[in-house]
């Protein structure tokens, strides 16, 4: 058992909300959480408006009634969204409202419904979420995605751990790898945040136009657009404040040049999307697209996927995290993109951040494809690192220098 839980809970909320996405004076603040976490719901409002916030606005979600709405719901209404939901999601953007994103889900949360109402109502959310989705990918809003541990999660990831105590052990983790246990939190990502942004600096000197990664099953060549940014943790919005996009986060990332991709990779974690797990994936770049995939499970569903749109065949970005990441070393597979990508080098098939390339958040959607940045409705995650990784960068002569070797920084 956690011996004071909900003391941790407590520091976990103001962690969030203070560092997560900054919360100051007059802020609107969104999150979205599940109904079986209502007890992290409510202090995390208490923690927003001690440290000023205007409003804290709490969307409610759960599996369960998802589940049935997909399954059961009127075709029509998988197919589109309705204005309301549009016209909110403006609202937010007009406030330039933070958002504050808690999984806990199921990984499995939809098995047995059926994949084409999944992916249906997936394209239709993407399209109808477009605008918020560029204010995001452009941070000219705070956001963060932070986690909560579910029952069937927990259970996922502890299976062989007796019932009553999965979620501790799953708390345990979220708590130690978002830096809780230590006795200021707040700083303690700090000083994490200067480590990542010093190497994001020192490969932002190099300006590499390509990244070369071999490993047993990879052997792909990604492009880098000129005046490509890396970042690490920290990231700041519209109005100059920082935030912290992810909690936990162990990366330095940017976006290569969608045109320029050319090889093939196997990933190395599974994945969870749309309700699935899949796992065993391969896939074959020609000039920047997948020209051939497969995996071993969730063929169907990733075939959705990559048929999404016209981006969602191509990489938006390309992230580095050294294999003797704390993550990577629990030796435990989270099925939960924001932990397992923690854990490893990933890759992102859809749309790229605006901020990875130089004058990017003020550049049209067109001049973001111009400059190589892909665009699409969709940005999904897949982990390809491990300790059998190397990595070299390629500059402008030809001449490589080595990034990673054995999956550590080299």
């Amino acid at each position: 058992m956690l011996t004071d839980f909900n003391k941790l809970l407590k520091k976990y909320a103001r962690l969030i909300a203070e560092t997560g996405v900054s919360v100051t004076d007059r802020h609107t603040v969104v999150l979205q959480i599940s109904v079986d976490q209502a007890p992290l719901a409510r202090l995390i409002t208490e923690e927003a408006y001690k440290l000023g916030a205007a409003e804290v606005i709490v969307q409610w979600t759960d599996d369960q009634i998802q589940k049935e709405f997909l399954t059961h719901a009127a075709a029509d209404r998988i197919e589109s969204v309705p204005q309301y939901k549009i016209d909110q999601a403006d609202d937010w953007i007009a406030k330039g409202a933070s958002r504050i994103s808690v999984v806990s889900a199921d990984p499995d949360a939809f098995s047995g419904v059926d994949r084409d109402r999944v992916a249906t109502y997936q394209a239709a959310a993407g399209k109808a979420m477009m605008n918020l989705r560029k204010a995001t990918q452009a941070n000219k809003v705070s956001w963060t995605v932070v986690a909560a541990a579910g029952k069937q999660w927990a259970a996922k990831v502890f299976p062989d751990l007796p019932e009553e105590e999965q979620v501790d052990a799953l708390w345990d983790q979220i708590f130690k790898t978002t830096r809780v246990y230590e006795e200021d939190p707040v700083l303690a990502w700090e000083k994490h945040d200067e480590k990542l942004a010093k190497k994001a600096n020192e490969l932002n000197e190099e300006q590499f136009t390509a990244l070369h990664y071999t490993a047993p099953g990879t052997d792909l060549m990604i492009g880098l657009p000129k005046n490509h940014l890396w970042e690490g943790a920290g990231s700041y919005n519209a109005r100059g404040e920082k935030f912290m996009a992810n909690m936990p986060t162990e990366e330095v990332f940017t976006a290569p040049d969608s045109r320029r991709i050319d090889g093939y990779i196997s990933s190395t974690k599974p994945l969870s999307y749309a309700g699935t797990t899949i796992s065993g994936m391969k896939f074959t770049f020609k000039d920047g697209k997948v020209v051939d995939f497969s995996a071993e499970h969730g063929q169907e569903v990733l075939a959705k996927l990559l048929d999404t749109d016209e981006g969602a065949r191509r990489l938006g970005e390309v992230a580095l995290v050294p294999d003797p990441s704390p993550i990577s070393q629990s030796g435990i597979i989270f099925y939960n993109t924001l932990f397992d990508e923690n854990a490893s080098n990933h890759l992102a098939l859809g749309s790229a951040y605006a901020f990875s390339i130089q004058g990017g958040t003020e550049m049209s959607e067109e001049e973001l494809a111009e400059a190589g940045l892909n665009r699409s409705q969709t940005h999904v995650d897949f982990m390809v690192g491990s300790d059998k990784m190397n990595i070299d960068g390629i500059r402008e002569d030809g001449s490589t220098v080595p990034i990673f070797r054995n999956g550590d920084w080299a």
